[in-house]
């Protein structure tokens, strides 16, 4: 008997041909060699092998194929001039977000009630990881270029230009809006805490304060194009000094809401005009932004966490400070830097899809993340006791562990949530999607 082709041509993986060797051994002496009745014995033996080899093989084939013509679209539809660099910043901006708030976010049960909370009130030690995770200066970075580039090469009106790309920001909000407008309506009639109730839609609605910046931002593009960055530093330093030396009323701070977020739109939109192109460039923002976060950090008083903690005075992000702001500057010099490494990992096909998925899904990924960690909290309840990292007050290091261990099940909700919504977030037909993102 003639072994099948495809096990002449090596096509069972390594692992399996390992495991089949004997048996196939086994069979081969009785094909070979011995009696007839020997050979009928090892018969069903050896046809066993064979199925089993090709069973894998196909299913193989079958898990792989769409993954494959996948990549093979998105690879295709990509324009050749396309800085794949960029979308990788953004979706590791994005990215840092989502794993930000899941990590530093806490939903604790208490007499009944849903209150928010952070690790970091409970365990300073955690502060480093903020540095880590509040990536929007990145985000504004790449927004500033990203909006630059689009205005000067569009063909239209400004109002078409802008009306454009304001739909595509805020397109998919009026689903999380309808969504969660049923849901607290649905909460409160099935009896649910009302102080409960306006916690979860709080936590859902307060990160779109990012959405009102950036659309102002967008806004105001043609005006801000050319403007050094420089002003608005300047304008976030004064306001900083008035507030915290001269003490004047705190409303003021609003004012860096605007200038400390167009500091990195500035330097996106210089990057388009061609500045920041060599690697000096980055090197000088991220020395002079650490620079001047660990002396403010240190020696002005600033707070050390980049993000608003609960019960403290002085919040690094509400509004922008100028520690958050020289800490985004040295975060925009590192993704400068990030710059050639990326576009060197990106031209493997299958770690850009990846990026491009990321990319033409980011608005959902961003809107429904803290919804799908609400979710996964509130079906947590249903195990009649308060599940450790999730619900329990994060006061420990076993905490920490435990929400590790959540962190893929808030991931796997927020594909439901994808799979339910995504549609929203593009309008252009589905061939442009992946690669226009």
């Amino acid at each position: 008997m003639r072994e099948p082709a495809y096990m002449d041509a090596g096509v069972v993986r390594p692992g399996l041909s390992r495991v089949l060797a004997p048996l196939r051994n086994f069979a081969g002496r009785g094909a070979h060699g011995g009696s007839p009745e020997q050979r009928r014995a090892v018969e069903p033996v050896r046809n066993l092998a064979w199925r089993a080899g090709r069973a894998a093989v196909t299913g193989r084939r079958r898990v792989l194929a769409p993954l494959r013509d996948l990549v093979g679209r998105v690879e295709r539809a990509t324009p050749l001039d396309r800085d794949r660099a960029i979308d990788a910043l953004r979706a590791l901006a994005i990215g840092g977000v989502v794993l930000g708030h899941w990590l530093v976010t806490v939903l604790v049960l208490d007499s009944g009630a849903i209150r928010v909370t952070s690790p970091l009130r409970y365990l300073p030690q955690l502060t480093p990881a903020t540095w880590l995770f509040q990536t929007l200066a990145v985000f504004f970075l790449v927004g500033g270029y990203a909006a630059a580039r689009s205005r000067g090469a569009a063909a239209g009106t400004y109002r078409q230009w802008l009306g454009a790309r304001l739909a595509r920001l805020f397109r998919p909000v009026g689903v999380v809006m309808a969504v969660w407008s049923v849901t607290a309506v649905g909460m409160l009639a099935a009896g649910a805490d009302t102080v409960t109730v306006a916690r979860l839609v709080k936590l859902v609605l307060s990160p779109m304060w990012f959405l009102v910046v950036f659309a102002v931002l967008t806004a105001a593009t043609p005006l801000v194009a050319r403007l050094h960055p420089l002003w608005p530093l300047v304008t976030v330093a004064v306001i900083d000094l008035v507030r915290y030396g001269v003490s004047w009323p705190s409303w003021l701070g609003s004012v860096n809401v605007l200038a400390g977020w167009l500091v990195p739109y500035c330097l996106g939109a210089a990057w388009a005009r061609g500045a920041l192109r060599s690697r000096t460039a980055g090197w000088g923002l991220l020395a002079g932004g650490t620079a001047g976060a660990v002396g403010l950090v240190l020696g002005a008083g600033y707070p050390a966490a980049m993000v608003g903690v609960p019960g403290a005075a002085v919040s690094n992000l509400d509004p922008p400070t100028l520690a958050a702001v020289s800490f985004g500057l040295a975060q925009c010099g590192a993704a400068l830097l990030l710059l050639g490494p990326l576009r060197r990992a990106l031209r493997r096909p299958a770690v850009w899809t990846a990026v491009a998925l990321v990319n033409v899904s980011a608005m959902t990924i961003f809107l429904w993340h803290q919804s799908a960690m609400i979710l996964v909290t509130a079906l947590g309840l249903l195990a009649g006791e308060a599940l450790p990292g999730l619900h329990t007050v994060p006061d420990g290091p076993a905490w920490v562990l435990a929400r590790l261990g959540w962190l893929p099940v808030f991931g796997m909700a927020l594909a439901v949530c994808w799979v339910a919504f995504h549609a929203r977030e593009r309008a252009p037909s589905r061939k442009t999607r992946l690669a226009n993102a």
